[in-house]
């Protein structure tokens, strides 16, 4: 089983075409491209740390197609976008407004938002967080998570580290294929 992370998908939301100009021609390719790149590197028994934002739009009934469309274990760091609807999906494994964890040895604390400062800091912990679409200056151990700054399927901690290295960010944000 493999522990990934993300967030700021924003499923159903038109505003992400437009304010994060994302590179789409519509809605319906945006969702349909973000559900296939998870489903290519999350596998069924795979963990994924959802930290915010999840949809915002959709009816209850869509939102139950997208969670249901997507692998793995989910769980759900609240977003300031993610409204009752989102929080009530069946397909989620848990709900929170914070967590602490440890992936492949690593302590981390988990929020949709970005610290200043975070439990374990001094003691090595990293913070994974969204809400920022890749636009905020990380502090160090800080990583945002979101798909405008790791691209647009979840990731893997390793590569999450890997992404600060050289300065250079993921890209990937592009359609696929026809």
């Amino acid at each position: 089983m493999a522990t990934h992370f993300t967030s700021d998908t924003h499923f159903g939301d038109p505003r992400v075409l437009r304010i994060d100009k994302r590179p789409f021609p519509d809605l319906a390719t945006h969702d349909a491209t973000l559900i296939a790149n998870w489903n290519a590197v999350v596998a069924p028994e795979d963990e994924v740390w959802h930290l915010g934002d999840f949809a915002l739009g959709p009816p209850p009934e869509r939102l139950a197609e997208i969670i249901a469309a997507l692998n793995g274990i989910k769980r759900l760091i609240v977003g300031n976008n993610d409204g009752p609807a989102t929080l009530a999906l069946p397909g989620w494994a848990s709900v929170a407004h914070y967590a602490e964890t440890v992936v492949e040895g690593r302590r981390l604390v988990l929020c949709h938002y970005a610290f200043r400062t975070w439990n374990g800091i001094g003691k090595g912990a990293l913070n994974l967080h969204g809400h920022s679409h890749g636009r905020l200056t990380p502090a160090p151990r800080q990583y945002d998570v979101g798909v405008d700054a790791q691209g647009p399927a979840p990731v893997r901690l390793d590569a999450i580290l890997r992404s600060r290295r050289g300065g250079k960010r993921r890209s990937g944000m592009a359609e696929p294929s026809a």
